[in-house]
């Protein structure tokens, strides 16, 4: 008579210790999304907060990204500043603070693994942070659930940072990053589409005139 009780538990047992944790669910769904994606389109807006000098600066624009390393985020707000990676070489021209002058990175470099959404989260993930559940949430409408990760490397573009995980489609809602220097980085993103048409002129830059081109790679001798 006791038979069926202990089948009943044992597939309790089971399921449980089948069943995944928010935190893996929200990984596993973002590497996947991520893991098939070719292009990305999205709007953007960011926030950051310098504890310095005590401001607070918001921006908004578009981006577009396209596998391997050709990213651009193209500002409405503040209009005219840019970030383009070429796939050979990253630009950052912010006319509204710094006119006259662009800085040039090599890809792959700090900086510009920054600013690669795609692959500064959810490249092998569980090798690079130590992931912790932050709950449910929501953004922009979107349901959502929050993790925080912390970097198990001193060499990491920030210290901490926290996620939001889309939890229909795995993709990243909003992130927010403490960066080494202490900058604290807000970013939401919305209308985002992966798998898209891209628009390929975004992904270069020509070099105004009059402007002077500081290259980072020759300044510091990296090859």
């Amino acid at each position: 008579m006791r038979l069926p009780v202990i089948f009943a538990l044992a597939s309790l047992t089971v399921s449980a210790a089948g069943a995944q944790s928010p935190v893996d669910a929200a990984i596993d769904r973002a590497v996947a999304a991520y893991g098939k994606t070719k292009t990305a389109r999205a709007t953007f807006e960011q926030t950051i907060t310098n504890p310095l000098t005590g401001t607070v600066v918001t921006s908004k624009g578009e981006f577009q990204q396209q596998q391997p390393n050709r990213f651009s985020f193209r500002f409405t707000d503040p209009k005219g500043d840019l970030i383009v990676s070429d796939g050979r070489a990253m630009w950052i021209y912010l006319p509204s603070t710094n006119p006259g002058q662009v800085i040039k990175m090599p890809v792959g470099a700090d900086g510009a693994g920054s600013l690669d959404l795609m692959s500064q989260f959810f490249k092998s993930p569980r090798a690079r942070f130590t992931i912790t559940d932050a709950g449910a949430d929501t953004v922009a409408g979107r349901a959502t659930r929050a993790l925080v990760l912390q970097p198990k490397s001193e060499a990491s573009n920030f210290t901490r940072a926290k996620i939001w995980i889309d939890d229909r489609d795995g993709t990243l809602r909003q992130f927010e990053s403490v960066e080494q220097s202490g900058l604290k980085r807000l970013v939401t993103i919305s209308r985002i589409a992966l798998n898209v048409p891209v628009d390929a002129k975004a992904f270069t830059f020509l070099v105004p005139k009059g402007v002077k081109v500081f290259d980072q790679e020759a300044l510091t001798g990296s090859r």
